[in-house]
């Protein structure tokens, strides 16, 4: 049904339609607007930082961590040229020799989540797992921000009624 409806608005004049496969889940996971009960409620892709610093498998530490500490972060996702997450830099590893390719520094697969988890939700599991940031993506990984636990404590915090419902 669904390429009938694209057709069908395209008939009627639309000429950005795109037809989206998958269920409501990557939906909200690539970023699209929400509605209902839940649609207000902070998530991870809201909260995330979207200027997060990035990098390439073969840079190098040194020139990595000076750009970084120049923005005033402390981490860096590694990503390929579709900005995929590859890898995480987080301070112990921008730390390393300053010689080595970032591919031989970094903390590689890094557990992601997806933008669509409640703030909630992800401020407990930071906290219980002590993790200091984790990347937010996509289904296909893609690269949506990088959410710190300070971040997700503090949104979570503000909004009591911030728990998992019926998505």
């Amino acid at each position: 049904m669904a390429p009938r409806a694209a057709a069908r608005l395209e008939l009627l004049g639309f000429t950005a339609v795109s037809h989206l496969q998958g269920g409501k889940l990557d939906w909200m996971a690539a970023g699209l607007p929400t509605e209902g009960e839940n649609a207000g409620r902070p998530r991870a892709g809201t909260v995330a930082r979207k200027d997060v610093p990035v990098t390439a498998l073969s840079d190098r530490v040194d020139v990595v961590r000076d750009r970084v500490r120049a923005l005033g972060w402390d981490a860096a996702v590694v990503v390929n040229s579709e900005r995929v997450v590859l890898g995480l830099l987080r301070s112990a590893e921008l730390e390393k020799d300053g010689e080595l390719p970032v591919e031989q520094a970094m903390r590689p697969g890094p557990s992601t989540f997806r933008p669509y988890v409640p703030i909630k939700e992800m401020a407990d599991y930071m906290t219980e797992h002590e993790l200091e940031s984790s990347p937010v993506t996509t289904s296909d990984g893609t690269l949506v921000g990088l959410l710190y636990r300070s971040d997700a404590v503090k949104e979570a915090e503000g909004c009591p009624d911030c728990v998992r419902k019926m998505i």
